[in-house]
């Protein structure tokens, strides 16, 4: 009874495992087969008479040997050969090609009586797909290898013309510089010769002639300006320097700048006082509100109002220019901001090439600002710039900062100059001798020492070019300090107009006055720096 369920159980198992899809055979301790199923047979093709239990593994390692399953070589040493990879470890796995061709992948464990179970199946389809994955691999390798060497290539290429860009943007940068003062630098002569010819032309018949004259010239330095901040703005030249700048300061110089304009076009500038402090580039937020103060002004008519002043929002302050000019609708807003775009009646009233709002709106895009426009044709306009508000900070102090002077009596103040070019100094005499200055001018500090021009004659001021041949104004000033006194009032005359120009001049308490000089602006500079001339003596 016993023995009958074994057999059964025996042929259970036996057709249990001819339904499993890999193919399974056990040997005992003497390497003898003991069971393999169906698939065993089929996948090693087998003869009938090596299936039969008993059989011992070495012939069936030596036929496959000798079929060719195991590769070239001596059959019987390749059937040893494989039956100790299959049986010198507890558990091996190999690879090896069936005889159809296919890919086997067979898994070995010793049992605990000795004996040996193979389980082996048909990898075939894996194989391929593991070698069409490394063709893959190798492929992706071989594109991400080219691809890197293009970017590679490419990366060099842009070094090359990064450098070539930053080459051309300094050779830009030098250009406009030497454009900033050698162009501007014939046109202040003129304007200073004209300055003098009008006022010594008061009252006759040339008075018409030389006013014209001095419009053109006005309106050439406008042109000149525009373009060249429009340029400076373009190449990168201009770089943001944000600091702690008392609003009044800013104000203040609007007053002293364009109340001479004002006057002329008979329009009613009002600056409102603040006490209020901004983070702000002084030079380019500066010339912002210049250009808005000097649009206001131009396009206001005679008895209209002009009025500059900041307002609290929040934690900015609100700078408006607002005025009762001739104004526009909204459908114009982009075309007044547009390059070479002024409006009909505007072009009617003023002259000019349009520009001016153009550089507002790059500068205030440069320093991350806000710019607000609110305007009604025929009503007026505002134009509004948002400055971060600062509390409880150190204010950069400003230079010497003038009062608008209305009084045009006689200076009577002692006043050197020094330019390296002869037709400015010569201009800026004749000028400053007609306001009734005792003038002596020099073209280097050489000549100062050499021809002894300061023996025996103090002066109440000094105004010097900052392009000099030998050495800059700034320089010169701090020499001239040194050897006169360190009190001596000063002023920096300049065609270059970079932010970095006027803040070392601000920081060494020096003002500065830009080529083509207005002289207007110019003899308020003057008699502020006169005043401080007095104060420092009665300091003394």
């Amino acid at each position: 009874m016993m023995t009958h369920a074994l057999t059964d159980g025996t042929a259970s198992l036996r057709l249990a495992i001819d339904y499993l899809p890999q193919g399974i055979a056990v040997f005992d301790a003497g390497m003898r087969l003991v069971v393999s199923n169906h698939r065993y047979n089929l996948l090693l093709a087998l003869p009938e008479d090596l299936t039969r239990p008993g059989t011992a593994l070495f012939d069936i390692a030596l036929f496959l040997s000798e079929r060719g399953d195991m590769g070239p070589g001596d059959p019987a040493h390749l059937a040893i050969d494989r039956i100790r990879i299959l049986t010198e470890a507890p558990m091996t796995v190999t690879q090896r090609m069936g005889n159809g061709g296919q890919a086997l992948e067979f898994h070995s464990s010793r049992l605990p009586d000795g004996g040996l179970a193979i389980t082996f199946s048909d990898v075939t389809a894996r194989v391929r797909a593991e070698q069409e994955l490394e063709r893959v691999n190798l492929s992706l390798e071989g594109r991400v290898e080219e691809r890197t060497k293009a970017l590679t290539r490419v990366n060099s290429e842009l070094e090359v013309a990064r450098a070539k860009a930053d080459a051309a943007n300094h050779d830009k940068t030098r250009f406009l510089a030497a454009a900033s003062h050698d162009l501007l630098q014939p046109l202040n002569a003129a304007r200073l010769y004209t300055s003098t010819l009008i006022e010594r032309a008061k009252s006759t018949a040339f008075a018409e002639l030389a006013t014209s004259i001095e419009a053109s010239l006005t309106a050439v330095e406008e042109i000149m300006s525009a373009l060249l901040d429009i340029s400076r703005i373009d190449s990168g030249v201009l770089k943001p320097a944000p600091v702690p700048v008392a609003g009044q300061d800013l104000l203040r110089r609007i007053e002293v700048e364009f109340a001479p304009l004002a006057r002329e076009h008979e329009v009613s500038l009002r600056i409102i006082p603040t006490a209020a402090s901004v983070m702000a580039d002084r030079a380019l937020v500066g010339r912002i509100v210049q250009n808005l103060v000097s649009n206001a002004i131009k396009y206001t008519p005679a008895g209209g109002r002009v009025l500059v002043g900041m307002r609290r929002r929040g934690n900015r302050l609100r700078l408006d220019v607002v005025d009762t000019g001739i104004g526009f609708n909204r459908d114009q807003h982009k075309l007044v901001f547009a390059e070479f775009s002024r409006l009909d009646r505007a072009a009617r009233m003023a002259q000019g090439l349009g520009l001016g709002l153009s550089i507002v709106q790059r500068l205030v895009a440069a320093l991350d600002l806000t710019l607000e426009l609110d305007s009604r044709e025929g009503r007026g306009s505002r134009f509004s710039v948002y400055l971060p508000l600062v509390r409880n900070a150190k204010v950069t102090p400003a230079g010497s900062s003038p009062s608008p002077e209305g009084n045009f009596g006689t200076l009577n103040l002692k006043v050197l100059c020094v330019d390296n070019e002869r037709a400015i100094l010569e201009a800026m005499q004749g000028l400053l001798e007609h306001w009734g200055c005792d003038v002596r001018v020099a073209l280097s500090l050489k000549q100062i020492d050499r021809e002894r021009l300061l023996e025996g004659w103090y002066p109440d001021l000094v105004l010097m070019d900052y392009h000099l041949d030998q050495t800059s104004g700034l320089d010169a000033i701090e020499w001239l300090r040194h050897n006169l006194g360190g009190h001596l009032p000063a002023a920096l005359v300049t065609a270059d107009r970079s932010p970095a120009v006027r803040t070392l001049a601000e920081d060494r308490g020096i003002a500065v006055v830009t080529k083509p000089v207005k002289p207007a602006a110019l003899r308020a500079t003057i008699s502020g720096l006169a005043n401080q001339s007095v104060r420092s003596t009665r300091a003394k």
